[in-house]
């Protein structure tokens, strides 16, 4: 496959790459909002986290956004393309699955790290005007997880081109970097607990922790994992939202609404 990829033309990997992170962003997001819409409530599974409502503006917002984000990451697609057509990177022919494995494990090591870095550097004087636009979500979607500044997907986008430079992986250990992102993504952009039974710190209460992360808008930098988080002292406590919802409830009930 890896050679397959190295033989299209230019053109071909920006197309390919659009199908890619289009058919990515739409299948994770619808599946992710199925679940816990309607199926694991009706199951009674897992919790909502932020009971305010998501406004149309919103999802009007983040479909456009989130359009562009796939336009950067799919035409993006070019230069890991490129750093092979250059001789600056190969890929690694007939690696063995165990392999594979080892490499998407490093991966998702190096993914959490390079999230952390570009967030909070997002988080920055300097650069956070372009990472407003993805907080404006405050109540998440699974729809939030490409609703960025083009800058701000710039910056996330460019994940799999340091490794690449260092290392020759498989196709199919890169291939696996927005897949698993995603996937991560859209968990931490559900505004769902799936895993109630969980403590704060565990890799199943990744929702919980960005859930947090927008409610307080600070804090919680990291993605999937807290090791970042809990060697720069930038973990946010669990209930560091507490008193936003808390007034939220207490207005719903002054209206003899439900939460």
């Amino acid at each position: 496959m890896g050679q397959a990829f190295a033989s299209l033309s230019a053109v071909q990997v920006m197309g390919w790459g659009l199908a890619f992170f289009g058919s990515l962003y739409l299948g994770f997001g619808t599946i992710t909002w199925l679940l816990t819409q309607r199926v694991l409530p009706a199951l009674g599974i897992g919790r909502v986290l932020d009971p305010r409502p998501v406004r149309a503006e919103q999802w009007r917002r983040e479909f456009a956004q989130s359009a562009c984000s796939v336009l950067i990451f799919g035409l993006g697609m070019v230069f890991p393309w490129g750093l092979l057509q250059l001789g600056w990177a190969q890929l690694a022919a007939d690696a063995s699955g165990w392999r594979i494995a080892a490499e998407i494990v490093v991966l998702a090591i190096w993914n959490d790290v390079h999230f952390w870095i570009n967030h909070r550097l997002l988080h920055s004087k300097v650069l956070r005007r372009f990472h407003g636009p993805h907080h404006r979500s405050v109540v998440t979607t699974p729809f939030s997880t490409y609703s960025f500044h083009p800058v701000e997907a710039l910056m996330l986008g460019n994940v799999i081109l340091w490794p690449m430079l260092v290392h020759d992986f498989s196709f199919w250990s890169l291939a696996s970097v927005p897949v698993f992102s995603l996937f991560f993504n859209c968990i931490g952009h559900a505004n769902y607990d799936f895993v109630t039974g969980v403590s704060y710190g565990h890799w199943f209460a990744a929702s919980r922790r960005h859930h947090l992360h927008h409610a307080a808008h600070a804090g919680n930098y990291g993605f999937q994992f807290t090791f970042m988080d809990r060697l720069f002292g930038t973990r946010l406590a669990a209930d560091a939202a507490d008193a936003q919802l808390d007034a939220f409830r207490r207005r719903q009930a002054a209206h003899g609404l439900g939460a």
